[in-house]
């Protein structure tokens, strides 16, 4: 397999937007790509939480800001969001699965976006991902944080795999093409 994964040290300097715009130009091709991408949600100009959208179109809460700092009933936080868990199952692992079980004839996409620590709340996405890195026909296109606190144990083996190519960017908007071209190169090479 050929994993590439893009990796900031900060939020907000493109990787999600990068990851859009590859995927956008691999479609345009008839190449054939499935996954999943975070996106801010915004209410009156400030960000409330970020959803999980399929690139099939499916769309559902990964998490929402909460300003109840109760810890009532078992709740994944990170900062000020909740992590709405079953959300983002019900739409990342059966395309995961999916990923997974086909056929290894034809050479597949699949766009994680991203590997974080939201997402890695979920045990079974952790098992989905690296059964995704170990297949053999599959391209993965991801993205992973650079961890400012306690090391995140997927994040740091993907980091730290022979195997994976990480593009590590400090700001993307400017160079956003010469990045979309780079990765688009990469990934036609994989698919040879």
């Amino acid at each position: 397999s050929c994993v590439l994964f893009v990796s900031s040290l900060f939020s907000g300097v493109g990787k999600t937007t990068l990851i859009q715009k590859v995927t956008q130009a691999l479609k345009s091709s008839g190449i054939p790509i499935d996954g999943f991408y975070t996106e801010e949600v915004r209410e009156g100009g400030r960000r409330t939480g970020f959803d999980v959208v399929t690139l099939s179109g499916k769309r559902g809460p990964l998490s929402r800001v909460s300003s109840d700092s109760s810890t009532a009933r078992r709740e994944y936080r990170v900062g000020q969001y909740v992590v709405d868990l079953a959300s983002f199952e019900q739409l990342v692992l059966p395309m995961l699965r999916n990923v997974n079980h086909g056929s290894d004839a034809e050479k597949k996409i699949c766009v994680i976006d991203e590997v974080g620590k939201m997402e890695l709340f979920s045990q079974a996405f952790i098992q989905a991902v690296r059964q995704t890195l170990a297949g053999t026909g599959t391209v993965v296109l991801g993205t992973i944080p650079v961890p400012k606190g306690k090391p995140l144990d997927l994040v740091e083996e993907i980091r730290s795999s022979k195997d994976v190519k990480v593009f590590n960017v400090s700001n993307i908007k400017y160079l956003l093409r010469a990045f979309c071209s780079g990765l688009l190169v990469c990934i036609c090479v994989c698919l040879k």
